[in-house]
């Protein structure tokens, strides 16, 4: 079986493309009007660890954060079918520093030969506090196929409500107020301050409830903690890690009964190594590939 097999029809093509689409649409609630709602290719690696309210109005300020001003990590997703495996894009998250605020920055996009099929480019973007986490801002700049979203949110940490100004390609801007609440982040700030939680403080195999804003809405969801695990990464070796397992909900490529899981390095940096999930047509994972300047030795790595 060769990758041509997959790529027979249009509708194939499709297939294999919107398992990107699909990864970051595991967030949105089931029977949403999925063609205005997509997350796009980076949410999968900015939503891999869903926190709770034990992280609700965190000071930092007695602790060391697990990561630091130049932390780049690089994650590749692909695309597995019978005896095909291939890599369909890339992800690179960018943490920079400034006067107290942290300014994370998610890009993403396909590979040039899937661009002939469909075009995924993607970049988010936000500023948090350094001590508190609370972000400031949010942005998301999203282009799939001839889906355009554009969103600016401002965060107001007194009364925690999100000013959100949303535009989508061929409508007008819309300006809106969102009601959050003190666990309630966009999804870039929501990555980094999951990662600051003492796992062993959360019960194994108990739902997590988490909050976070995307486009003009605010989601509440949960994630599962399922233990620990030494886990092979391809082509990047063996780890001590934790699992994490998120219900994904039905869509163009995910059944609905399968569930996403995720792999975190079972040390100080605590930073997402693999996530892989069924679909309806094959499966689709994602890994690290590269990472430069963490805070941290990466030593939950066990073997090469």
């Amino acid at each position: 079986m060769t990758l041509a097999t997959i790529l027979i029809s249009v509708k194939d093509c499709l297939i294999l493309i919107f398992v990107i689409e699909e990864v970051l649409k595991m967030v949105i609630r089931e029977n949403c009007n999925v063609s205005g709602r997509r997350v796009g290719i980076l949410v999968a690696f900015a939503a891999l660890l869903f926190v709770n309210s034990i992280f609700a109005q965190t000071d930092t300020t007695a602790r060391e954060l697990p990561f630091k001003k130049g932390e780049k990590l690089t994650y590749v997703l692909s695309y597995t079918w019978g005896g095909i495996n291939t890599d369909v894009g890339e992800g690179v998250v960018t943490l920079n520093y400034e006067n107290g605020v942290y300014n994370p920055v998610v890009k993403g996009y396909t590979y040039k030969f899937y661009d002939m099929f469909f075009t995924v480019r993607e970049h988010f973007e936000s500023h948090f506090d350094e001590k508190t986490l609370r972000p400031y801002k949010f942005y998301r700049n999203t282009l799939e196929g001839k889906y355009r979203m554009i969103n600016n949110y401002t965060f107001n940490n007194d009364t925690y409500e999100i000013h959100a100004v949303t535009k989508k390609k061929d409508y007008p801007e819309k300006d809106s107020i969102l009601p959050g609440r003190y666990n309630t982040y966009d999804l870039v700030t929501l990555y980094f301050v999951s990662r600051t939680l003492d796992f062993n403080n959360v019960p194994v195999d108990e739902k997590q409830p988490i909050s976070f804003a995307i486009d003009r809405e605010i989601f509440d969801l949960y994630f599962v903690y399922k233990g620990k695990e030494v886990k092979k990464v391809p082509g990047m070796g063996t780890y001590n890690t934790m699992k994490f397992a998120v219900r994904l909900v039905a869509g163009e490529v995910f059944t609905g009964k399968d569930e996403l899981f995720v792999w975190v390095t079972d040390d100080k940096n605590k930073i997402p190594l693999m996530f892989e999930s069924k679909i309806l047509v094959g499966k689709v994972y994602g890994r690290l590939t590269k990472w430069e300047n963490l805070k941290y030795p990466l030593d939950s790595k066990v073997k090469k």
